[in-house]
């Protein structure tokens, strides 16, 4: 197998074979969690636009996304997982657009399948991996807005390939610690936390917590996330 981490959206239009669209902060743990709290469905777009002709064709959609870290105007929820009850969204259907994460998995066009990775279900998503056993595999780091790169996006990344090649990272748990104040201070900075509650640090820093990946298939109505269970 054919191993390679790509970064930001240059990396997304590189990426070939099956490709792990990796945003750990927090599109893609957000993503797992609205799963695991019932949601009908998700569905990634590229731009505002898009997000509200849905709600056109389905005004009972949940508008779900952010720019420049904060919740999209007219949208019904940010990026936060901490901020979404599980009551507001069950059995809803997910219109979901970030910044960073969802523009790489609409942009990632050369790979053969994609998923989406994180920390709550890295575990899952190298099961996945090994269980396809695909020549080439590209894991993408999306980063801050797909244009710098994120210190636990690349972590992510590195903890995924080691769990493929069944090789342990021996400073993971250390790495993860020091993603407070690499990459993840914003998290705790009491100015901000309107926009990047504390909580959701903690939730997106949980690691292997659900046993699904998800992964993009497409339709007449563009991607859908599809969940599979691995573990």
């Amino acid at each position: 197998m054919e191993i390679q981490i790509l970064h930001l959206l240059d990396g997304a239009r590189q990426a070939r074979g099956l490709t792990v669209i990796i945003d750990v902060f927090r599109a893609f743990s957000l993503e797992c969690y609205l799963t695991d709290h019932g949601v009908s469905e998700i569905r990634p777009v590229r731009t505002l636009e898009e997000a509200f002709a849905w709600r056109e064709r389905d005004p009972s959609a949940l508008l779900v996304g952010e720019r420049g870290g904060a919740k999209c105007e007219g949208f019904d929820f940010g990026n936060s997982p901490s901020s979404i009850p599980a009551e507001a969204v069950c059995c809803k259907r997910i219109i979901h657009t970030t910044g960073a994460g969802t523009q790489g998995l609409t942009q990632a066009v050369h790979a053969t399948e994609r998923i989406t990775g994180s920390l709550v279900n890295a575990a899952a998503v190298a099961a996945y991996i090994r269980a396809r056993k695909p020549e080439t595999l590209s894991l993408v780091c999306m980063g801050n807005a797909g244009v710098r790169e994120a210190p636990e996006d690349v972590l992510c990344a590195e903890y995924i390939r080691s769990l493929v090649l069944d090789k342990p990272l021996p400073d993971l748990e250390e790495r993860i610690r020091a993603l407070q104040w690499h990459g993840g201070a914003h998290f705790f900075d009491p100015a901000a936390q309107e926009i990047f509650p504390e909580p959701d640090f903690w939730l997106c820093v949980k690691r292997d917590l659900f046993p699904f990946v998800l992964r993009a298939t497409e339709d007449a109505q563009g991607l859908r996330m599809e969940k599979v269970v691995t573990i």
